[in-house]
């Protein structure tokens, strides 16, 4: 085999894959027997022009060089095979098993890597599997109690969950961590587009069953899953960690502990804080949801293509600077999804956002987020950014009248400091139910002064973003976690044997990171001698 890389090839939108083939044999000037093969590695859209938008791939090509001569390196470059991922072997066999404590993507890969490398590790998770916590979030959002241990915070697959399920990161990827993730997420299920699209992502209806899929696959490598476990305390014996505490009443001994325990965890973080693990304050941001007609995003982004087959649901990524110089952006962007109640705590409430694998919702949503810093928490201690965080939950919780509800407020409103009184043309999708109210009396004055900022900037961008009826909901505050738990270079805590991982620790930003980050502390205990 004689492979070539073409980073870029452009095409119209109605071309296909005969189209990409004969533009493939005339870029590379062969004759059409001598290609033998193209495997398209990546697909974008470039709507830059909205009259000439194209879609862009990047082409693996076999040629048969007994057929052509030279390929001119200008257009294509030789690549070598493929670098397969290979788990290490244990250096030292261990008397007790690893323990991994929490089941979202860093949780989910750390217990993967290790069950591969014949570790049988035990994975102990404080909510439901997936298919009955996903049938307590749905009974949740139809009015049930909420279950603080069970919902779209804690459970397995993690609050990654109830999200759009993007599957895209900054992280290098040098060891083929990434491409490990995305081959086990589709062998567990998910589309198989997802190994190529430049923004993939994996819809709540769908991440359900891959989660599950995931499990199943662990169980089948020799690991063990235990639901309805909650991490209580740790026994640490001359720096190092001997045993776990799971709900009160049994101990588990083990010189081995992931914790991957999420951005949500405030008690275990509180726990760990008692004893004495390394840990310091971290930044995140907080804000609102904001919903569009999803047609208006995509109209503004695509132009008369907007509605074109070959276009996916469109979506934005914004951000600028605030007069005090503070980040504003937006998150989690969810074409045709909802606003999820991510509520987790009793007398709180957090909003979200979700989407299915088809994004074929009526409104678009996305939080609106301004960054935070410790000097702004106004609370003392380490955990002062998880009373921040709760702070603003609880009011509003309150002003939406104290029933789960979450609150809403028309942009216009908000502009001008009043409760909004009647809805416009935008409904919300908000689930659990909502209440119309003020939302600046749930954020500290310069969280909303700027969100208003970078609205109103962002109107500039995408038009109709700063309409008078966008429909804002209330409070985001769970976009990464308020505390790193520290590690060295070798993923490790000073205290020996514990093993901090993913998104709660302080270690990435969405799902692709965090399982990345689980692969890397795997292969940290793998590689300890």
């Amino acid at each position: 085999m004689s492979l070539y890389r073409i980073p870029q090839v452009n095409l119209p939108l109605d071309a296909d894959e005969a189209e990409l083939r004969k533009r493939i044999i005339k870029l590379l000037k062969i004759a059409p027997a001598a290609l033998r093969d193209m495997h398209i590695e990546r697909k974008s859209v470039d709507a830059r022009d909205k009259e000439h938008i194209k879609l862009v791939y990047g082409v693996l090509v076999d040629v048969d060089h007994s057929r052509q001569g030279t390929i001119p390196a200008s257009v294509a470059l030789p690549v070598g095979p493929e670098p397969v991922y290979s788990v290490p072997q244990p250096r030292r066999s261990r008397s007790t098993a690893p323990v991994v404590v929490g089941t979202g993507p860093a949780g989910l890969f750390a217990a993967l890597i290790l069950a591969e490398a014949g570790l049988a590790p035990l994975v102990l998770e404080r909510g439901d599997p997936v298919e009955t916590r996903d049938a307590r979030v749905r009974s949740f959002m139809s009015g049930a109690d909420l279950d603080p241990e069970s919902n779209i915070q804690f459970g397995e697959g993690g609050a990654g969950t109830y999200s759009d399920g993007k599957l895209t990161t900054q992280v290098k990827d040098e060891q083929g961590r990434n491409r490990k993730v995305i081959r086990e997420l589709i062998a567990a299920g998910a589309p198989s587009e997802i190994g190529i699209l430049a923004k993939p992502h994996v819809g709540t209806d769908q991440l359900v069953s891959v989660v599950a899929g995931l499990r199943k696959k662990i169980i089948r490598l020799g690991g063990t899953f235990r639901f309805r476990s909650r991490l209580d305390d740790i026994r640490i014996e001359g720096g190092k960690v001997t045993g776990i505490l799971v709900n009160k009443t049994e101990w588990i001994d083990t010189d081995t502990l992931v914790l991957a325990i999420g951005h949500s965890s405030r008690d275990t973080f509180a726990m760990l804080e008692k004893r004495g693990v390394p840990m310091e304050q971290k930044s995140f941001a907080i804000g609102l949801r904001i919903e569009h007609p999803q047609e208006m995003i995509s109209r503004s982004q695509f132009g008369r293509f907007w509605k074109h087959p070959a276009l996916p649901v469109a979506d934005y990524k914004l951000a600028a600077r605030t007069s005090d110089d503070r980040g504003v952006y937006s998150f989690c962007m969810c074409p045709g999804g909802t606003v999820v109640n991510a509520s987790s705590e009793p007398g709180g409430v957090v909003c979200n956002g979700m989407s299915d694998f088809a994004r074929d919702g009526t409104n678009a949503n996305a939080a609106i987020v301004v960054a935070v810093s410790p000097p702004d928490f106004g609370f003392p201690g380490l955990l002062g950014g998880v009373e921040f965080q709760r702070k603003w939950e609880q009011a509003a919780y309150d002003i939406a009248g104290r029933t789960y509800a979450l609150p809403v407020q028309l942009w216009s409103d908000f502009l001008e400091d009043r409760s909004s009184t009647a809805l416009g043309a935008i409904k919300p999708s908000a689930t659990r139910g909502w209440s119309l109210t003020n939302l600046r009396r749930c954020l500290p004055a310069f969280v909303y002064n700027g969100i208003t900022e970078g609205i109103n900037r962002f109107g500039k961008s995408i038009a109709g973003f700063d309409r008078k009826d966008a429909l804002l909901t209330g409070v985001e505050t769970r976009t990464s976690s308020p505390i790193r738990i520290l590690r060295g270079e070798s993923c490790q805590s000073p205290i020996r044997g514990l093993y901090p991982a993913g998104e709660g620790a302080g270690y990435a930003g969405g799902i692709m990171s965090a399982a990345m980050d689980g692969i890397r502390v795997a292969e940290a205990i793998l590689n300890e001698a």
